[in-house]
Parts: structure tokens; sequence; C-alpha cells
């Protein structure tokens, strides 16, 4: 492949990293942010997969088989517990301003500059070997691409001047100085950065995913084909057994717990999920997202370096260079292409945010504390502190990348790339127990977590690290062979003893078991600072504050000095918009300037200095203009609980607030609801009235007529008396109705239960109707089954629900429309029962409300109700107690259907109790 080819497409890259990254800015300028986005936030954690995914998990892989996924494991595991422990560094990042693994170290113990300075110290000479592995495998990939299938070495052809690893860390830091120090506010969000990042994960899935199809479907038949060679060959069948592990399960576990740890503490990892986390929110997403994303840039890996091992069957290739090789030798150079920027991405991504984190630390806790004691000095003066800083970072983040590269030129070269991230992660992973035990328990001191810090670092270094040195020639072999001094139980791969172990399992037990042994046992034997206790319960109770619940200063600090303080960081226009709301509105500014900050200002300037020079060094430049103590942790403690207590106050009036309103909300619809009740008993009684009056009126005026004419003719007599009859069998059906729903509703202490054939009470129903059916011409279709219909209940009752249903469907139909339909058929352990009219049917929104009480259909023919409205709610009380339900729906041609299903006898729906 032409060498311009493949010197000029990172370039290329880079540049459109660079437009990405500036188009995002200025999104982000105008109130348009890309960030704000649970999938930007997942992808941007995803750098996490480092050129170690992409190139050294095959060569894993290859070497160890499945132990490669230990690594992702871990992570996959963590997302789990990120609602509960990430969810809480960040609220606590954003309570404090925290910019940096070390500043959440630091400002937990008391905000401590030397605990600060300790952790930074551990961050660049743990991480130093992860930015080498880094430009390692850039370097190796742009060998393959140049060389292969020679192999010949041409990256440092030429000297530095010809070497393209040190041109590539050069990009690499002259892009980071772009989009990492354009301000000092380090949690200001980079947003640029973040999506840069974001796209970089999606180009080195697809590139990977890319290879590893074609690896797996087109250099060979599928996985099973890959499977079944290995499987033939003894030397590599052992690959495909997860039991088949350098250490066996305690690698297993120790690699697991190890990735726990780096997802979490690694620099970077904190940069990308802590401070530039914009909604807590996105945690749920991220927390299935990111898991995914694991999985699927994983997929490939194992079918990769079998397929590797089986292809250069040699040895001839490195296994961390399958990825390349494999299209390479099939002559595949525009898939080999994609994926050197697949694996370029990776590498680019990790460097990036990793180098901008540590510069942050170093800068805020290593040399600002020392500019801080120089910044009278009249070159300070003249350049301006808030510059310095922003050059010092941009010269820290060219030493950085220097330091990787000369230590991946020096020493990291010996090693395979999963070798040197293991490095890495177990010194990360020194944090682990300083800042979880710090957010979980209160009792941890500043003296306990500087002694942990301090053994689990010098076990790491002794244990791990220092023989890295060693392996090249850098420091004596003598150590690794016998121990120092001829000792043995003092070997680096064997401390006291422990030989069982692999030099990470080994050194990750020793350094932990110091780490923690020391911060708890020194933790419970020393007092805590009243600063160390305020900040303890502030981390540990996070949820229970907020960010102006606490202020720690008593002395006084006038409003100008604080403005004078905060515009030599942040700038005098932005120091006047913090002042702003802690000043009148009227009256001269001067003398504003002059006037005592109130303790909010000071808290409120000291947190704006922290995201810019880090909390240790924020406190000490408050200090310097407060004249007088800080708050005890007594006095915060008092300011505390009277937070709390109005907080909480302001909780339960806000809670009564809300059952107020809910409970005016059903006052209100009870209201509206008897409003209609008693709407309808109105009617009802006019009702009732109206239909007593009329056949009262009827027997009171003929029975006046026959008693006034005693002489009237037989027939004549006859006839009136028919009438005074019927009235009065009018007037005992409606005053029966009244009475009977009353009883109905009793339940049915007065029923006489017992087995009896439906078809019998239809029967029964359909003769006691069947004059009324005469009256109005309406002609009675039934269609009942032959075989017994068996339901357990009142037989007087049931009769009254079916004359109620046929005297409504009487009442609605109209001679010539069509004839009234009675059907009875099974319906599963149910019979239904179902009555046809034909009258206009039940518009949708009455046919609940039909069964009411009271309730008349009004518009229906005359436009007036008919009936007294109680004859459905008798219908639908009667059914609900024989077990049954009753509905109402609309007809296919035209009328009402109702329909009544009561439970066969024998179900279980029919025992009585």
């Amino acid at each position: 492949m032409p060498e311009w080819l493949i010197i000029i497409t990172p370039f290329l890259y880079l540049g459109l990293l660079f437009a990405i990254a500036y188009a995002a800015d200025k999104r982000a300028d105008s109130g348009r942010s890309l960030v704000n986005n649970p999938y930007v936030y997942t992808l941007s954690i995803a750098v996490y997969c480092t050129a170690w995914t992409f190139y050294g998990s095959v060569g894993r892989a290859a070497e160890d088989g499945m132990s490669f996924l230990t690594i992702y494991l871990g992570p996959t595991l963590m997302a789990i517990l990120w609602w509960l422990v990430l969810r809480k560094m960040i609220r606590i990042a954003k309570q404090h301003r925290i910019t940096s693994i070390a500043d959440m170290i630091a400002s937990r113990y008391g905000k401590s500059m030397l605990l600060g300075g300790l952790a930074t110290f551990i961050a660049v000479v743990g991480i130093t070997p992860y930015i080498a592995l880094q430009l390692k495998a850039v370097s190796a990939s742009f060998d393959v691409l140049l060389t292969f299938p020679d192999g010949t070495d041409m990256a440092t052809g030429g000297g530095l001047i010809g070497d393209k690893a040190f041109w590539v860390a050069s990009l690499l830091a002259v892009f980071t100085i772009l989009f990492g120090t354009r301000n000092i506010d380090a949690t200001e969000r980079l947003e640029g950065m973040v999506v840069a990042v974001a796209f970089e994960s999606i180009v080195k899935l697809l590139a990977f995913l890319a290879v590893g199809f074609f690896v797996t479907f087109m250099l060979f038949q599928g996985p099973a084909e890959i499977v079944n060679q290995v499987r033939e060959q003894e030397a590599l069948r052992e690959l495909l057994d997860f039991r088949h592990s350098a250490g066996g399960y305690g690698s297993w576990l120790a690699l697991t717990l190890l990735s726990m740890a780096a997802i979490m503490f690694l620099p970077r990892q904190f940069q990308v999920t802590v401070v530039e986390n914009v909604n807590e929110d996105h945690l749920r997403t991220a927390a299935w997202l990111f898991p995914l994303y694991l999985l699927l840039i994983n997929v490939f890996v194992l079918p990769i370096a079998l397929a590797g091992l089986l292809y250069f069957g040699d040895g001839s290739v490195d296994p961390d260079n399958f990825v390349l090789a494999l299209p390479l030798a099939e002559g595949n150079e525009l898939l080999a292409m994609f994926v050197y920027l697949g694996g370029f991405s990776a590498a680019t991504g990790m460097v990036i945010v990793a180098t901008i984190a540590l510069a942050i630390m170093v800068s805020n806790d290593l040399v600002m504390p020392a500019l801080l004691r120089m910044r009278h000095l009249p070159v300070i003066e003249r350049i301006g502190l808030r510059r310095l800083i922003i050059y010092v970072r941009r010269v820290i983040i060219v030493g950085i990348v220097l330091l990787g590269y000369a230590y991946f030129r020096l020493i990291a070269e010996t090693y395979a790339l999963v070798s040197i991230g293991l490095i890495s992660f177990v010194a990360v992973a020194q944090f682990a127990p300083a800042i979880l035990l710090g957010m979980y328990w209160k009792g941890a001191s500043r003296q306990g977590a500087i002694t942990g810090l301090v053994l689990g670092f010098l076990i790491w270094f002794y244990t791990l690290f220092a023989p890295s040195l060693a392996d090249p020639g850098w420091l004596p072999s003598g150590p690794l062979e016998n121990g120092p001094f001829g000792i043995a139980w003092l070997h680096p791969y064997a401390l006291f003893g422990l030989e069982d172990l692999g030099p990470i399992t080994h050194a990750l037990f020793w350094s932990m078991l110091g780490n923690i042994g020391g911060l708890v046992l020194v933790s419970l034997m020393t007092r805590q600072s009243d600063i160390e206790r305020i900040q303890a319960t502030l981390f540990v109770d996070v949820f229970l504050r907020s960010e102006q619940d606490t202020r720690f200063w008593q002395g006084n600090a006038s409003i100008g000095d604080v403005e004078a303080l905060l515009a030599r960081f942040i700038g005098e226009e932005r120091a006047a918009e913090a002042l702003a709301p802690y000043l009148p509105r009227h009256g001269d500014p001067s003398e504003a300037a002059t006037r005592q900050a109130p303790p909010e200002l000071v808290n409120h300037a000291e947190r704006l200095l922290s995201g810019t020079i880090g909390s240790a060094s924020a406190r000490v430049m408050v200090s310097s203009i407060v004249k007088g103590e800080a708050l005890t942790f007594e006095g915060v403690m008092e300011i505390l609980d009277a937070t709390s207590q109005a907080i909480e106050y302001s909780q339960r009036l806000e809670q009564k607030s809300r059952q107020l309103e809910q409970a005016t909300q059903e006052l209100r619809a009870a209201n509206e609801r008897l409003k209609e009740l008693d709407q309808l008993k109105d009617e009802f009684v006019s009702m009732v009235s109206h239909e007593l009056r009329t056949p009262l009126t009827s027997i009171r005026a003929f029975g006046e007529i026959l008693l006034n004419n005693p002489d009237m003719e037989d027939e004549q007599r006859r006839e009136f008396l028919e009438v005074v009859v019927r009235e009065s069998e009018r007037l005992t059906r409606l005053i029966n109705q009244v009475l009977d729903l009353s009883k109905i509703e009793s339940g049915w202490s007065e029923w006489q239960l017992r087995s009896l054939d439906l078809r019998g009470v239809l029967q029964e129903g359909i003769a006691a109707t069947s004059q009324l059916f005469q009256e109005r011409e309406l002609p009675l279709e039934e269609d009942l089954p032959d075989e017994p219909c068996v339901v357990k209940g009142d037989g007087d009752r049931l009769i009254q629900l079916v004359i109620n249903l046929l005297s409504n469907a009487v009442k609605f139909s109209e001679p010539g429309q069509g004839p009234v339909m009675v059907a009875l058929k099974p319906s599963g352990s149910f019979l239904e029962l179902r009555v046809t009219d034909s009258g206009p049917g039940i518009p949708e929104h009455e046919r609940e409300r039909v069964f009411d009480k009271f309730h008349q259909i009004n518009d229906q023919q005359a436009g007036k109700p008919k009936g007294s409205g109680l004859g459905l709610a008798i219908c639908k009380r009667i059914a609900d107690l024989h077990w049954g339900t009753i509905h109402a729906e609309n007809s296919e041609h035209a009328g009402a259907t109702f329909v009544v299903r009561l439970p066969q006898a024998g179900g279980e729906h029919c025992d009585v109790t």
C-alpha cells in the first residue's frame, strides 16, 4: 500500500474530527447542544474501548482464549450499579464543581492539597503506560500496512524525524490543545471533544464489525467452520475452553474486579461519565446501551483470533496484528484501510481524553499550588494567572504525550498490548477505596486516605511497574530472579511467599490489601478535622443536601475583594455576572464593593474557583481574602440541620398541598355527582308523582261516576270498573318497583336459592308479559335450546328480571318495525340470555348509564322518558347477585340488545355462601 496514502489518511481523519468538534462547539455556543443526549453520552463512554480492544483483545484471545472477556464483563456488571454509585459521584461532582479524580479525592478529605497532588502523581505514572499502548498500536498498524507481508520495522526509520509514532503523538498533542484548553474552567463541558469521541466510537465499532464479518463469513464459511477446524488441532483446541486461562478462576475474578474499577476510575472515564455529564437520567440509557456496545465490539474477537491462528499457522504474524493482517493477506486493501482508521480512532480517542484529564489534574493539583505561592512575582502579574494557567496546561499536555511516547520507545515495545494496559488498570484501581469508602463512610479520614494511597501505589510500583522496567534492561534483573538481596519472600511476583498467582492478580491482591487496610485502620485511629467532617457529611449525604445548603465561612470579606479574586481567574465579565445576584440593584457600585460579602457569596466564589483551579487551591485563595476563621463542624451542622428542617418542612407543606389539591378534586367530582343525583332524584320524584297522579286521578274520577250514578247500566259499569282495576294495577306496579329495588339492594337474605331451569323462567316471564305484546301488536320470536339450562338462583327474582327486560323491549319497540327476539344459549360455563327490541337503539355514551337508578334516556320517539327509570337498575342488581353480568349493545340492523350472562349450575361461580 502506498506510504503517502497511509500517512495522509490519519491527517485527513483528524481534520474531520477537528471539523466535527468545531461544529459541535459552535452549536453549543448558540444554545443547540449535541451532548445533552443519552446516546451521545453513551458513545462517549465507549472511549473505554481503545487500541487495546481493537488490537489487543484479539491478541489476548489468540494466546489465552476466553479470558479476554473479563475486561468487558467487569464494566457490564458495573453498569448495573451505575444508578446507585455513578449517579452519586455525578451529584457530588456537580455540587462541589469537581474537575478530576484527584479533585474528587482532595475535596472529600478536607480539600487537601497533599492528597490531590498524590492522586495526580499516581494517575500520571499509572496512565503513562496506557498512552504508550496507544502509540504502540498505531505504530504497529502503520508497519503492518506499509510492509506486510515482509514485516520490516520502518516506523523509526530516519531517527526521530522519520518516526511516525512521534509525529502521531505530536499531532494528537496539538489537537488536544485546541479543544482542551480554550478556557480554564474545567467544569465547563468540552462539547466538541465529547461529540468527536462519540463519532470515533461509531467509526471503530463499524470498522471492527466489518473486519469481523469479512473474516468469519467471507474468509471462512461462518463460526462453525472456524470452530471445527480449531477442534481438529490439538494445540488450539483448549482456546475454546472457558477454563483455559493463565491463573485459572482466580485470574478471571481479579481481571473482572479490575475492569469494574477501571470503568469508574480511569481519568478519561471519570472525565466523560462524571465531568461531561449534563443529565443524571442519561445513566438509565447508558446502563443498557453501553453493555450492548461492548457486546457488539467483542462479538468477532474470538473468531478473528482463531481465524488468524489457522491462517498464519507458522506464527509469522503477531496476534495483535491479526485484525489488519487478515484482510491484507486476502488483498482487500480498502477494508484494511478502514480497519486502520478504526484502530486509529480507538487510540486517538483515548489519548485525547486521557491527556486532557491528566493535564487538568497536574495543573490544578501540582502546578497551581506552586503558582499560588509565587503569584506576586512580576512575570506572573504581567501575564496574569488566567492566561498563565492556560499556557501551563498546554505545556503539560505536550509533556504527558511525550512521556507516553518515551515509555513506548524505551519500554513498551517489549510487551504485548494487553500487558501494558493491565499495568495501568491496577494503578487506577488504587483510587477505588478512597473514593468509594469516602462516598459511603463518614469515618474515612485524610490521613487514612493518604496511607492507603501511598501503600497501594508503592506495592503496585514494586510488584508490577518496576519489573516492567527490569525486563527491557532499565533496572537490574536480579530482584526478579531471586528477590532483593536474595530474600525470596520479597520476590516482586511472589511477595510473602504467595507464588500461585499471576503477576496482575498478585499485584492487585497485595496493593488492594495494603490500600484498604491502611485507609480503614488509620481512619479508625485518627481524628478528623472540622473541614474533613464537613466534607464527609456533604459527600455521604449528598442526596439530602442542595448546592446552597452550606456556608463554610464566618469571617469578613468585602464584595470588592471577592470580585477581584474571581476576576483574576475567570475574567472580569464572568466575575461581574457571578456577583450580580448578591448586589443591590440600585446605589453606588463603588459603595457596594466595600460592603461585607454575605457567606453565600463567599461560598459561591469558592465553588467557581474550584472549577478553575481545583477545590484545594480554591480554598487557599478564598481563605487569603477572608479575615477570620472558617465555620467549625458544629456550626456547619447547625446550618445543615436548620436547612434540612426547612427543606423537610417545605416538603411536608408540598405533600399536604398535593393531598389537599387531590382531596379538592375528589370533592369537586363528588359534588358534581351529587348534583347529578339530585337532579335525577328531582326528575324521578316529578315522574313518580306524575305516574301516581295519573292512575289515582282516573280511579277517583271513575269511582265518583260510579258512586253518583247508582242506576248506571251494567255494561257501562263493568267498563268503568275495568278501567279502575287496570289503573290500580298500574299504580301497584310502580309502587312495587320502588319496594323491589329496596329489597334487592339489601342482598339475598330473604331469597330462596335453588337449582332451576332458566327456560322455565323465560316461559313464565313471556306468559306474564303476553298481554303487553298483544296490546302493542308486537310479535315475539323465541330461540330456546332443547336441553335444560340449569342455574342456581331465586326464581321470583329471575322472573322479575325477564319481565323487566321484556317490558322494556315492548316499551321501546314500534309495531311494524320488527319483532322482539328472545334467545338463550350456552356460552362456555355461562348461559347467555339476549333480548332484542326494534327500537332506535342506545347511544354509545348511554350504554353504561342506562343501568343507573332513576336514569332515563331522553329524546326517544316522543322526546319524553318512558317508565320510572328503575327497571334496568333492578335487572343489573339481580344479575350481580346471581354472579352474572348484564350489558347493552346495539343490534346489527335496528334496536338494542340486552345481554345477561349467568353461570350454569355446578360452575365455580354458583357456590352460595
